[in-house]
């Protein structure tokens, strides 16, 4: 079995401890070859020590998590943020390419962490393109959580192949197929995502989209029209025409009204 290096970013010494612990019992591939209370000693143990993953936490004193990772090659680590958030920053931090923990840190959410934080830093090894993008990716979740906005403005989309940075406004509709979700976007653009829709709902759930089937949810800035000629449909800016289910007609009708569209 291939051994990872791995080093824990935290504030609080009792969570460092506890993690290092949760990683020798739950991930044996997994080798903590030291940890942090500040970004100046985490610094010094890159620069001491061959690291894989960084395990981080957002909110430091000082110096911050992403203050932290602005200040070394983020793109060639596998980087798992641990955070207490639970709010929008949650939603932010689910909307791009991170790895990330909810403490206190469940085993089994640890497993799954690790596993796809490794797969994500063996294909950026091998593909400068990957690296990029997760690059990107880093530095957009960066810039949303700084701005004074809690909108999301920026999707990271993982395919089968590795992942596209999208804006949301480019969005036209999300579409379920079995465990994967479609994203249709502006310029006759598709992307399959390894992700299923209700996880995409969360993201983007008190913004312009809303979801008209339960297969279906749509950008109402891109809805160009309404019919209810042989049942209910969006019409979108594209011309695609999309069921809207009864028990969603409603809602749907209430959400078009916030975004000045009479559709009486």
């Amino acid at each position: 079995m291939k051994e990872y290096n791995a080093i824990i970013i935290d504030d609080e010494r009792n969570i460092r401890e506890a993690l290092a612990t949760l990683l020798g019992q739950y991930c044996p591939e997994i080798n903590v070859c030291g940890s942090a209370s500040s970004a100046a000693e985490g610094r010094e143990l890159i620069a001491n020590n061959t690291v894989d993953i960084i395990f981080l936490d957002i909110s430091m004193p000082k110096e911050d998590g992403f203050a932290f990772l602005r200040s070394i090659p983020a793109k060639n680590f596998g980087v798992i943020f641990a955070t207490a958030f639970q709010d929008y920053a949650l939603r932010a931090i689910k909307a791009s390419a991170v790895d990330y923990l909810l403490k206190p840190i469940n085993p089994y959410e640890l497993q799954e962490a690790v596993n796809k934080a490794i797969l994500g830093l063996e294909l950026r090894q091998k593909f400068v393109a990957r690296r990029e993008a997760y690059q990107q990716s880093l530095d957009n979740l960066d810039n949303q959580l700084q701005s004074n906005s809690t909108k999301i403005s920026k999707l990271t989309i993982q395919d089968l192949t590795g992942f596209s940075v999208v804006n949301i406004e480019d969005i036209l509709y999300i579409e379920a197929d079995a465990n994967y979700t479609i994203f249709y976007l502006i310029g006759n653009l598709k992307i399959t995502a390894t992700r299923q829709l209700g996880e995409f709902e969360k993201i983007l759930e008190n913004s312009e989209f809303f979801r008209i089937h339960h297969s279906t949810i749509i950008n109402l800035n891109l809805l160009s029209g309404y019919s209810s000629f042989q049942g209910n449909f969006a019409i979108m800016k594209d011309g695609t025409q999309l069921d809207i289910s009864r028990r969603k007609l409603l809602g749907f009708r209430e959400k078009v009204k916030q975004y000045s569209i009479s559709i009486d």
